[in-house]
């Protein structure tokens, strides 16, 4: 109870009254108007300070609703509640390091996604020498033109020459974006030139001279910087060991009748892994085309017209094309790479595919204080997309070279099909796809029959939701170095985005956020800008009804002080 005042407390209570009428009454106008302003002010503190209280205590009872229970909260949205924080839709930080080779991974990522849990391990690659790391730094206005043209760069420096179908860099729209259609293929020429031609790729190494090297590569090139073609130039011709080779054996040929021979494997333990070879009579190099798979070594003459195209599965692809990436030129993927028992470190019987392969280097590690193939920007776009190629080539590889099988002879209405319906143009090799392929014929079609068994039991989907990528998400930009953006590091956009998929399904499917989910299915596509986004269709168990489509969808800008 509160205490009661006494008769002294009362007196000095209305004493104290009278006095402040007294002073306000003989105040002056700018006193009367500071006393009011000061009064405001507190008022206004007091306001703002219990309002904040308000919040705080709403947003926590807010996040115990929202951990206790999602179901059909889409009906119920409030702006002031962060349901970007909420334990179901989070997928964490990418702290989870592999006990066997120590990438980074978040939670939910398959153990086996970077090394097999353990049965592949590589060796690193070697860092790029010194004087060459600060051009990768993008602190000074040079670093930051190399950076910026280093596709440029590459292609004034490789060994061998890119080619596709189609390619599109898409410069003038949006984020810089390289993308190909249809097949890639690397070719390379002789170690000179016929007599009537200028050095091109691999022939301007060997022209002899520091200075005329610098002016044929710069008059090949136009708008990169002759200093730093200066530079690059020295520091391949010093590290490079597949330069090195090239030019210590163009030294032992005497004629145009010898060539060198680059094994696509490795050589067995006592032999050289590259030999020179010196014919007695002129061969014809064997090209690789799509029926023939018998030779993939890399044979380059001395001076001879024409091109050859190097297999994919060659141990030297990758080194020759992107000498900006493999400055010591090192060795790629090749077939005679072996998986590892994980506890003796023993090799298996079982071989390593490009896809491993690859998974393996592109692992952010904490072991690793530098990773050069993550830092290329513009080039690294050019790689990833490359080194996809060839994961496929050589699943068509193995799909071709193992119809048998796959028990192709089987497949008796597509053989019909084939039969009646071909077309006497395209007769040649048969080889079928099984449905197991991503992206083959049979497996859309697959696809679409699922979808249609769906719309048939259970009638239309009730939600057709667009769940796009944002390249601005912090799980991005925490993995960003040396001043990237998102768009320097596709690998990141796509794990990242896979993640919140993933969560994005099981809020809708495992915590019905819509009600009780009977059936779902999606499908990934890609914008122009090279950022994802998937197509959701789900069937609800309890039908939305028009008077609560409101309540799920907005059609009109959100207010930034109701719903920020």
């Amino acid at each position: 109870m509160p205490r009661r005042k006494r008769g002294g407390d009362l007196a000095s209570s209305a004493a104290k009254r009278r006095k402040k009428k007294e002073s306000r009454r003989n105040e002056t106008e700018e006193e009367h108007e500071a006393r009011l302003q000061n009064q405001r002010t507190r008022m206004s503190n007091l306001r703002s300070t219990r309002s904040e209280e308000r919040t705080a205590n709403k947003s926590t009872e807010e996040s115990r609703i929202l951990k206790d229970n999602l179901t059909k909260e889409a009906f119920h949205y409030e702006p002031t509640k962060k349901y970007y924080n909420h334990k179901y839709v989070v997928i964490g930080k990418m702290n989870n390091v592999c006990q066997f080779c120590h990438a980074k991974k978040f939670s939910k990522e398959t153990p086996g996604l970077c090394c097999m849990n353990g049965k592949i391990r590589l060796p690193p690659i070697e860092a790029p020498p010194q004087e060459f790391l600060h051009y990768m730094l993008g602190e000074t206005l040079e670093s930051k033109h190399f950076l910026q043209n280093i596709r440029s760069y590459n292609s004034c420096f490789q060994m061998t020459s890119f080619g596709a179908t189609s390619t599109n860099t898409n410069r003038n729209e949006f984020e810089y974006v390289f993308s190909i259609q249809g097949q890639i293929y690397h070719k390379i020429g002789s170690l000179l030139p016929m007599s009537n031609e200028d050095h091109k790729f691999l022939q301007v190494y060997f022209i002899g001279n520091e200075e005329q090297e610098i002016d044929q590569r710069c008059t090949n090139f136009n708008g990169l910087r002759r200093e730093i073609i200066q530079d690059v130039q020295r520091i391949l011709h010093k590290y490079n060991q597949l330069i090195y080779i090239f030019k210590t054996t163009l030294d032992r040929m005497i004629s145009d009748d010898y060539k060198i021979v680059i094994r696509a494997d490795k050589r067995p333990r006592g032999e050289h892994e590259r030999r020179f070879n010196a014919p007695q009579v002129d061969e014809v190099a064997i090209v690789v085309v799509d029926n023939e798979n018998t030779s993939r070594d890399i044979i380059v003459h001395r001076r001879r017209k024409g091109l050859q195209r190097i297999a994919e599965t060659h141990r030297s692809y990758d080194a020759l094309q992107y000498p900006l990436i493999f400055l010591h030129g090192e060795d790629g993927y090749h077939f005679n790479i072996k998986q590892i028992h994980p506890e003796t470190g023993i090799e298996t019987n079982k071989k390593v595919t490009s896809k491993e392969f690859y998974a393996y280097r592109l692992m952010i590690r904490d072991n690793e204080t530098y990773n050069h193939i993550l830092n290329t920007r513009r080039l690294f776009q050019q790689f990833l997309v490359d080194m996809y190629a060839k994961i496929e080539a050589e699943r068509m590889l193995y799909i071709r070279l193992n119809q048998k099988k796959l028990r192709t002879e089987e497949y008796i209405h597509l053989r019909d099909a084939i039969m009646n319906d071909g077309n006497i143009d395209d007769i040649g090799t048969m080889v079928i796809l099984p449905s197991s392929y991503i992206g083959s014929p049979r497996h859309m079609h697959e696809y679409t029959q699922d979808a249609m068994t769906y719309v048939r039991k259970y009638g239309r989907p009730d939600l057709f939701i667009t769940f796009t990528c944002n390249s601005s998400w912090p799980e991005i930009k925490e993995q960003l170095k040396y001043g990237q953006t998102s768009i320097d590091r596709h690998d990141i956009i796509a794990r990242v985005f896979r993640q919140k998929q993933i969560r994005f399904i099981e809020v809708i499917t495992k915590y019905h956020i819509f009600g009780t989910v009977i059936s779902w299915m999606y499908t990934i596509e890609w914008q122009k800008r090279g950022l994802p986004h998937s197509h959701n269709l789900i069937w609800l168990h309890d039908k939305i009804y028009p008077t609560d489509i409101d309540k799920i969808i907005r059609a009109e800008f959100p207010d930034p002080q109701k719903d920020p």
